[in-house]
């Protein structure tokens, strides 16, 4: 084990073979592996010879942490739908809850000269439960807010020998659900299996092209967590849409049905169901209970036309990130030729 900062990849004939490293005393080394694991995080500098990083940031977090404050349920997440996108309350001891406000693009309030302050006391205050309200004033005037952008990046690799991306680096969804860790140890759990036949790891090209599979076996839960992220998103920001409101009350209306209706999403939300056609089976149920509630018990022109355009803002939401993410790969991962890949002869 060796603890150092990577400045950057050593790359030789196209094939990686190390690592340039700074160590804490500012010492230049090399590392040099037949396989290099590149996991540097979501602000990665050693990814754009890996991947095509097409990041977007739809939104920043603005976080704080809440003392001496009760939840509304005691040792649940809250997610708060507020306006003009949701609010995130969990707690991270006895004492404390860290709140997470969603603020929509990339341009932030100026902490330094009060507007942030100002912002959250003003706009996102009133909208918190009565039990949190005080404690997040006083958070505010003590001054702990800290600020991270949300990013979002579909995995599109480039096989190269001697290197892997993994985490962060390699895929990003919205954080709303907080699906990046289940993705990465997901991820590590695929590359393990694929791994441990090997006894060498030198012949780098022959290991590239076995490893293509990864890319294709981590597809079925890590596309279905990454969509839904992206989805639910969309759905729970505020809308002045009439058909985008009713779609938002739907999918909440939805999960309080409980039973299959409550499980189902839950299961995809933590991994423990990688299937996306349940992830989009769900999301048009979402969508056809709202135009049902619309249309019941006396349908209008109004009504059916909210309806139509419901439908039609859910297909605008969940398609494009299905794209994103490889329809084929999503669903289809046994037509993908690398998913049969064998591991190179000894």
């Amino acid at each position: 084990m060796e603890q150092g900062t990577v400045t950057s990849l050593l790359e030789e004939n196209g094939t990686i073979k190390g690592v340039q490293y700074k160590t804490k005393a500012g010492q230049e080394l090399k590392a040099y592996a037949p396989l290099t694991i590149v996991c540097d995080g979501c602000f990665s500098n050693l990814r754009r010879s890996l991947c095509n990083p097409k990041v977007d940031v739809p939104s920043c977090f603005v976080g704080l942490v809440l003392e001496n404050c009760q939840l509304p349920f005691a040792n649940h997440g809250h997610v708060i739908l507020a306006d003009p996108s949701p609010i995130l309350c969990y707690p991270i001891s006895s004492t404390e809850v860290r709140c997470l406000v969603d603020v929509p693009g990339q341009k932030l309030p100026s902490i330094a000269n009060g507007e942030m302050a100002n912002y959250l006391k003003t706009r996102v205050a009133p909208q918190l439960p009565p039990q949190l309200y005080d404690a997040f004033i006083s958070a505010i005037d003590q001054g702990k807010i800290r600020t991270m952008p949300n990013r979002s990046m579909p995995a599109d690799p480039y096989p190269t020998p001697g290197a892997l991306l993994m985490g962060d680096a390699f895929n990003m969804r919205h954080p709303l659900t907080g699906g990046g860790m289940t993705v990465a140890l997901s991820d590590i759990v695929v590359l393990r299996d694929l791994l441990k036949p090997l006894s060498n790891l030198n012949d780098a090209v022959s290991l590239s092209k076995y490893l293509e599979s990864f890319y294709t076996l981590r597809k079925p839960v890590a596309s279905t967590i990454n969509t839904l992220a992206g989805a639910l998103y969309k759905v729970f920001c505020a809308s002045p849409d009439q058909a985008r409101k009713e779609m938002r009350e739907a999918c909440f209306d939805y999960l309080s049905l409980g039973g299959v209706c409550s499980a189902g999403p839950v299961a995809l939300l933590s991994g423990l169901n990688p299937r996306p056609l349940s992830l989009v089976v769900h999301f048009f149920a979402v969508a056809i209970y709202g135009v049902g509630r619309l249309l019941l018990p006396f349908p209008s022109l109004k009504r059916m036309w909210i309806g139509a355009r419901l439908i039609s803002g859910a297909s605008s939401i969940i398609f494009p990130i299905i794209k994103a993410e490889g329809v084929r790969q999503m669903f289809f991962p046994v037509t993908v030729p690398a998913y049969y890949r064998a591991p190179p002869a000894k």
